[in-house]
């Protein structure tokens, strides 16, 4: 078995470079400029998905409602459609945030890309046996279900993925690296996920079956236009260091020591989710309700230009996550989040008139871009920076799906929540905005309790937790890729003569 191991790490080192590489900080380790950008966007881009495919579904809802106001509107389909792909996402989440800490982040990715491409596909074709519209609506559900599946995947095995190769960039850059390529494609997502609808149903406003169809279809260009890079992807440096592939996995350690911290990350997911995702789907009901009369492509404009001030948050955001750094960068910008919430609550009265729509969708907007700087952007940094690489695919997978329950219990409440202003459609408008910004001050509180991140946290959280693994007896020479585990073996011979 020793023999197999040197064999195999000296193939190792041909592959990956010089023995010597697994010593250097990861900054250092010899790479071509492309090298060190082309996992970033390999493993953060698919994230574009993710906000298309959620996005699109609030136009196809309302499409759906159009054309069958009976058999769709008065259903549980039209809940089941928006938001059973989140229950999806969960299970995607938390499967291959186990694959990408235990087998490979590479091919986890690889294979929720398949699954995203096949669903979108066979969504867009949904169809109900014999013309049946209950069958229609329940394989749009079930495709939807399995569609989350593979979104789920782009989280623990891309994020984290993102995260760990953003760590052999220059100092200073990393995390805006990882915002571009993560939070801000999702928002990217968002804006195209609304603007496709409304330029076909612009142009075919009397073909409404054409217009959602089509807008779930061209949901299966993004996960393939990633698919040869992502063949090319190689596992990130610190996952050839620290990842458990040789050994068992301490979870009762990783618990005890991440555990409180990991609950933290949770709650402020959850909270970002729960408020997020349905002001998102529903910002089109926002504008029917303000604009009434407004023809279909319009209400669908409206909500692109809602949407589309999520992307100067998540751009503005991701710099100064540099500058100021994740932990105060979310608590500041979620606080002004809130407070803005509250002012948009008070003043709702002014704003709901037609005449001052842009008035709205501009102070709106500025909400939800406020939310991009802070949880938007940062949620992803703190979850995948706070715990070491070994187990660093399960705690995001955990956190993320905690976010996604979140988004899924807000789409159920979210129409509650408006209905308890009854026929005063001003407390409708408002109730949503006095819950938000309750919110966004608790989850302010709770970012005060996070430690501090830094640019090189990856590679020091790895180092505190090796430590601590060792200090409770753990054998860490088994950790890493078969070149990193002969190299600490050798070490640790040397050491004993």
């Amino acid at each position: 078995m020793s023999n197999a191991m040197e064999l195999k790490g000296a193939e190792d080192v041909q592959q990956y470079g010089h023995d010597s590489d697994l010593e250097r900080p990861l900054d250092q380790v010899p790479k071509t400029r492309w090298e060190q950008m082309s996992p970033v966007i390999a493993c953060g881009a698919g994230l574009f998905s993710d906000g298309y495919l959620q996005a699109v579904i609030g136009p196809v809802n309302t499409i759906l409602k159009t054309l069958y106001p009976e058999a769709y509107a008065g259903s549980r389909a039209a809940q089941n459609v928006s938001s059973i792909a989140f229950a999806g996402t969960v299970l995607g989440q938390l499967f291959f945030g186990w694959t990408s800490d235990h087998y490979s982040r590479k091919w986890s990715l690889l294979v929720s890309t398949v699954i995203l491409f096949v669903f979108a596909a066979l969504g867009a074709g949904s169809y109900g046996a014999g013309g049946s519209l209950t069958g229609l609506f329940a394989a749009l559900t079930a495709y939807r279900f399995l569609l989350g599946i593979g979104i789920g995947g782009e989280y623990p095995a891309g994020s984290v993925g993102c995260a760990e190769a953003s760590g052999e960039l220059k100092v200073g850059h990393r995390n805006r690296w990882f915002c571009l390529f993560t939070n801000t494609q999702i928002d990217l997502g968002f804006v195209i996920g609304t603007l496709i609808p409304m330029i076909i149903t612009a142009a075919r406003p009397n073909d409404l079956g054409l217009v959602w169809r089509l807008s779930l279809g061209l949901g299966v260009i993004p996960p393939l236009s990633l698919l040869w890079i992502r063949l090319k992807l190689k596992e990130p440096e610190s996952v050839k260091r620290s990842a458990f592939r040789h050994g068992k996995t301490p979870y009762w350690l990783a618990a005890k020591y991440y555990g409180p911290r990991l609950l933290l990350v949770m709650a402020i997911w959850f909270i970002y989710d729960f408020l997020t995702y349905p002001f998102s789907i529903y910002s089109s009901a926002f504008i029917q309700v303000i604009q009434p009369n407004a023809a279909l492509w319009q209400t669908f404009g409206w909500s692109c230009l809602v949407n589309f001030f999520y992307l100067p948050g998540a751009i503005l955001g991701s710099f100064t996550s540099d500058w100021m750094g994740p932990r105060r960068a979310l608590m500041v910008f979620v606080a002004a989040q809130g407070a803005l919430g509250f002012i948009m609550a008070g003043c709702y009265g002014y704003l709901d008139k037609e005449k001052y729509i842009g008035a709205f969708v501009v102070v709106y907007g500025i909400f939800l871009a406020l939310g991009e700087m802070g949880p938007g952007d940062n949620i992803g940094l703190v979850a995948s920076k706070t715990c070491a690489t070994g187990v660093r695919g399960q705690y995001y997978a955990i956190a993320a799906a905690t976010g996604k329950i979140g988004a899924f219990i807000g789409n159920y409440i979210f129409p509650y929540i408006e209905a308890a202003g009854g026929s005063n459609t001003i407390r409708s408008g408002q109730y949503p905005f006095y819950v938000a910004s309750a919110l966004c001050f608790v989850s302010a509180f709770l970012v005060y309790w996070l430690p501090q991140i830094n640019q090189d946290t990856i590679e020091r959280e790895d180092e505190r937790f090796k430590e601590y693994l060792i200090s409770h007896g753990y054998d860490i020479t088994g950790m890493g890729s078969d070149l990193a585990v002969v190299e600490r073996r050798r070490s640790v011979e040397k050491q004993k003569e």
